[in-house]
């Protein structure tokens, strides 16, 4: 049995999340039940995600639906789950699927220009037409503005299908195209009992970026409106709860009193009544308001406006700072509840309504703002003469920028948004509004408690907070130190945008008081030295629901702007860069499966699962271009028959990317060359330490006759121990390969004189000393080598003797945040220039690992 609590709020309008299972103990095939706080029987859909070598079940995913609020469940495998009083139904009629939750209807064309042609609730149209808008330049907006002609386009949808029928949760995936160009994937998620049906929006952005400007991009949707217009309401979000409370012919603030109930009555969107004569007389001479629009230009305002027609002039609203997002444009008797989640943070958005004093108003949820200049992906400088690949090396000296020409290219990138449309029956109260708003903003999770992650043995390694000793505790105020800091630094730094929103910067600048935002290699991260992997270890080990949130963010940039979906580059990632897609080293290391896995497991995420299943066949992409061209000394093209790939970097993404389609669908062939690969490993005269190997493509097999040895100081830092560690604990018997591993990890930071006692040779390259130092602890804590454990804390620790490769922060004693406040700043910040986010991935994955691997052998300090 599994107890669950949301992780931060409760999940009104149903909820999907995932549990681990401890090896053996649940059978395929076993159903789960679901209890609440109160013992009384949940409706609860359970579907397997992954499974462990041996069949059994690893990863379960579990759906409830609508007003399911208890504070916390029981999930117990082996018994029935309850039927829902109202479940999912989806019925397939000729061209046509209609899908419903018991509350409300969607009608869905299996092709055309629509997502869904009507949205009903009971017997009551609330909307139609529900579809995809996108705006087209050919060239970009001038800086000093002017007109510029733009294409409207409406989406097409090409196939739909549904990827899972009820009875608790039904998901339709819609696929098409913006017009001609921007293929795109809609998912339509409907929860048993729910009015509101939740849309995951992806596209990928296949235009060329010298003629093709995105100048819009939103969800539209027509609501009828059957209410008089003085029983018409709009409400637009504003920011820490409110919102614009108005209706389409307001009675509030006239010359001529209605009445207080009547007044009262317009405010709280109920039915006005009974007007007094000296107004209800003159109703034809108040305005009725027809348009309004809420802009979201930036992370720190929105603007309001209304008219009252096209062709007259836009009235201003008072204006405010970060909308939460969410609008309703309806009557008394019904109408559309709309938003796009994190609103703000994806600047620059807007809401439109317009039309609402006719008989068919329009609501739309812009992704990109057409108020915004255009879209502009072009790079962002013309090379500077780097046309070789000496040139190009040199400027990597100097901006730590790797750049190629064509390379800087983003054809291929995509972003997720996350819609809301809701039918409701009447227009909500404010208070319910703000409810709406919030669970769109924070999905309700169900999840399982640290201890109950740990158990299940998932993750390979880690361990709970540890505060017993002062040396545990000063290691424990560290990892929480960064990760508040990040918080801090991307609040106050204003990491936000369409594009930029997950991401953190690389290196901070301590002249500027800023980060390398502008400075080649050092601005946007990337997913560098694997940050992704400590901010979801941290919150395996904390359960903190704001740790969740900040690598969900992550996840959701890192896998879908930094990595390619279509193109030449497909399958593949950028290093970082002061844009996403602006480096030259497209690598799988970035788009390794690695970072995604956590977010999928734990909540089903099929968005996330979309992303690791491109990645089914990860080899080929070393056919198409070689990661170590610029640096070789050897002649090499990429041949499928001897593919050079590195046994760090390159092994440890492949290696993710099959063990999770392996564990995922069973993939034998993934199985292979999962296993295959690993025993070549074993079987190389020097192991892991031979640092590159010869993969055939066709076998899945390395060449094991080379006898080198090449070590880099990059190969464990992109989830490589990770996925060594859950490898070995799967016990997979496979000859050699835990030996390999554990010879690299000891001998990495060994004394030279040891490494050319065991290899003939003192390894050069060492470097990033506090994150090697996890391996030196892995290697003790499976020897059980208490020398090599105090030998670990040392390197993680202020070894004098390594000033000059250590992580800076480990130089630095005091870690504490300085005021900055005075002219040479832009305003005041708090920084801590010490911090890098190579140094905080690098501490904080080293002191998880540490902690768990040899917590034990921790001296006071």
């Amino acid at each position: 049995m599994t107890a669950l609590r949301w992780l931060d709020r409760p999940g009104q309008e149903g909820a999907t999340w995932g549990v681990p299972w401890p090896r053996g103990t649940v059978q395929p095939g076993t159903p789960f039940a679901l209890a609440g706080a109160d013992g009384r029987a949940v409706p609860v859909q359970s579907w397997v995600t992954a499974t462990w070598p041996d069949g059994s079940v690893k990863w379960s995913a579990h759906a409830i639906g609508a007003q399911a609020d208890s504070p916390e469940y029981r999930l117990e495998p082996g018994r029935e789950p309850a039927a829902p009083a109202t479940p999912v139904t989806v019925v397939r009629e000729g061209g046509v699927l209609t899908v419903g939750t018991g509350v409300v209807t969607w009608t869905i064309e299996r092709s055309g220009g629509t997502l869904a042609r009507s949205v009903s609730r009971g017997s009551r149209e609330i909307a139609r037409d529900v579809r995809l808008v996108s705006l087209r330049q050919s060239e970009p907006t001038p800086d000093e503005g002017g007109p510029v002609a733009r294409e409207q386009a409406t989406g097409v949808v090409e196939s739909v299908t549904v990827e899972q029928d009820g009875p608790v949760r039904a998901v339709v995936r819609l696929e098409g195209r913006h017009g001609d160009w921007l293929p795109f994937t809609v998912r339509l998620y409907f929860y048993a009992g729910a009015e509101d049906v939740r849309i995951m929006h992806t596209f990928v952005w296949d235009g060329d970026p010298e003629r093709d400007f995105l100048a819009g991009l939103g969800l539209r949707a027509d609501v009828v409106m059957r209410d008089e217009l003085h029983d018409r309401h709009v409400r637009l979000a504003g920011a820490e709860g409110g919102f614009l409370t108005e209706a389409v012919r307001g009675l509030t603030g006239l010359r001529r009193d209605p009445g207080e109930s009547v007044r009262r009555a317009q405010v709280a969107g109920r039915p006005c009544g009974a007007i007094d004569p000296e107004v209800g007389n003159r109703l034809h001479l108040i305005p009725a308001w027809n348009d309004h629009t809420l802009d979201q230009s930036s992370a720190d305002g929105f603007t309001l406006r209304k008219r009252t027609a096209e062709g007259h002039a836009w009235v201003t609203i008072p204006s405010g700072t970060r909308s939460a997002g969410y609008g309703y444009v309806g009557g008394v008797s019904g109408g559309l509840g709309f938003g796009l989640r994190d609103f703000w943070r994806l600047h620059p958005t807007r809401l439109d309504i317009r039309n609402a004093a006719t008989g068919l108003a329009t609501a739309t949820v812009w992704l990109w703002s057409p108020s915004a200049p255009a879209m502009d992906l072009r790079f962002y400088h013309d090379g500077m003469g780097q046309d070789t690949f000496a040139e190009q090396l040199e400027g990597l000296e100097i901006t730590y920028e790797d750049y190629e020409p064509g390379f800087g290219d983003a054809h291929g990138v995509a972003r997720t948004h996350e819609l809301t449309l809701r039918a409701l029956d009447a227009t909500p109260s404010s208070e319910d509004l703000a409810g709406y708003a919030a669970a769109m903003n924070e999905p309700g999770l169900p999840a399982a408690s640290p201890e109950r992650m740990r158990e299940a043995g998932v993750f390979g390694v880690w361990e709970l907070p540890d505060r017993s000793t002062p040396a545990h505790a000063a290691i424990e105020d560290r990892l929480d130190f960064l990760f508040d800091l990040y918080v801090r630094e991307r609040e106050q730094r204003r990491w936000y945008g369409f594009w930029d929103y997950g991401d953190v910067m690389h290196t901070y600048d301590p002249d500027r008081h800023t980060w390398r935002y502008d400075v080649g290699g050092y601005a946007w991260d990337n997913s560098e030295l694997s940050p992704d992997l400590w901010l979801w270890l941290q919150y395996l080990r904390t359960g903190r629901a704001g740790v969740f949130r900040f690598a969900e963010a992550m996840t959701r940039h890192t896998g879908e702007v930094d990595v390619y979906h279509l193109g030449r580059w497909k399958g593949l990632g950028s290093r970082h860069n002061v844009q996403h897609w602006g480096c030259s080293c497209k690598q799988l290391r970035i788009s390794n499966a690695a970072y995604r896995r956590f977010y999928y497991y734990l909540t089903a995420d099929e968005r996330t699962g979309d992303l690791m299943d491109e990645l089914s066949v990860p080899e080929e992409t070393f056919t198409v271009i070689d990661p170590q061209r610029k640096v070789r000394h050897d002649v090499y093209t990429p041949d499928p028959a001897a593919l050079s790939v590195g046994l760090g970097t390159d092994w440890g993404s492949l290696a993710a990317a099959w063990l999770t389609r392996w564990e995922r669908h069973g993939d034998e062939r993934a199985r292979d060359r999962l296993l295959g690969t690993m025993a070549g490993i074993g079987a190389l005269p020097q192991g892991f330490l031979t640092g590159e190997a010869r993969l055939n493509l066709e076998t899945g097999r390395f060449d094991t006759s080379t006898d080198k040895i090449s070590v880099s100081h990059l190969s464990s830092l992109f989830g490589l121990p990770e996925i060594c560690a859950e490898l070995i604990a799967l016990d997979l018997d496979v000859p050699g390969f835990e030996r390999a591993w554990l010879d690299y990890c000891r001998l990495y930071l060994a004394t030279p004189e040891q490494q050319e006692a065991e290899v003939g040779q003192r390894l050069s390259g060492i470097s990033l000393i506090q994150a090697h130092s996890r391996l030196t602890a892995y290697a003790a804590a499976r020897t059980g080598d208490a020398g090599l454990a105090a030998w670990a804390w040392r390197k993680f620790g202020r070894d004098e003797g390594d000033q000059l490769n250590t992580n800076p922060m480990q130089r630095q004693e005091n870690w504490e945040l300085t005021l900055v406040d005075g002219p040479e700043v832009l305003s005041p910040v708090r920084e801590a220039p010490f911090v890098s986010t190579n140094g905080a991935a690098q501490y904080g994955l080293a002191a998880i690992h540490n902690l768990a691997l040899i917590g034990e052998h921790l001296a006071e300090r």
